[in-house]
């Protein structure tokens, strides 16, 4: 699982001066005039952005889990369609899609909201998508000890679509299999049934 580094809301207000000093200079090295009307609250602008869009940098997503309840309920549970935005880590440029994420209890359930809280704890970072895939599901088998889980994330990637090969509308597919779903694959193919549905 990767190595999360946590920064508070604190962390991130002392450095809104220096990425509004820095994000000036990105616009005049690229031949902007930063004193135009319409660049004048663009690097503040651009700072609160990222604060929103990089938000997971200040979240351990461990703990957006929160409170797990003692259930026997120990047949599979499906959260599918969380749509999710994130940042390639190699361009900075956005890519999104959908998250669908299924789970055999094992004694433990969260609340269903977590799961989209999960989502955006892991994603709000600058990520691969392959990454985004194995987190989430090493952190629910962490968190909530199941028999398994199953992880598939849809995304599309403007680093692909708008510059590069220019492939617009490519979708990249990626997997993670833990526990049951790794030996099961009846189990894998109702999973992968019920999220097309």
């Amino acid at each position: 699982m990767s190595d999360f580094k946590n920064y508070t809301n604190a962390d991130v207000a002392a450095n809104r001066e220096l990425i509004e000093g820095h994000v000036k200079e990105i616009l005049k090295l690229i031949g902007e005039n930063i004193e135009r009307e319409g660049l004048l609250d663009t690097p503040a602008r651009v700072t609160r952005m990222f604060e929103e869009i990089f938000a997971g940098y200040s979240i351990d997503p461990k703990d957006v889990i929160g409170v797990t309840f003692d259930e026997n309920h120990e047949e599979l549970v499906i959260v599918k369609d969380i749509v999710y935005y994130s940042q390639c880590e190699h361009h900075m440029a956005p890519f999104f899609g959908k998250i669908h994420i299924g789970y055999i209890p094992s004694g433990k359930i969260a609340g269903l909201s977590k799961f989209a809280r999960l989502v955006d704890a892991v994603t709000r970072r600058l990520q691969v998508q392959e990454r985004i895939t194995s987190d989430i599901a090493d952190i629910l088998e962490e968190v909530l000890q199941p028999h398994g889980v199953m992880v598939v994330v849809e995304g599309e990637h403007l680093c692909m679509c708008a510059r590069g090969v220019k492939k617009y509308g490519s979708k990249t597919v990626t997997s993670a299999v833990r526990g049951n779903f790794k030996t099961n694959s009846a189990l894998r193919s109702e999973f992968l049934a019920l999220i097309k549905e």
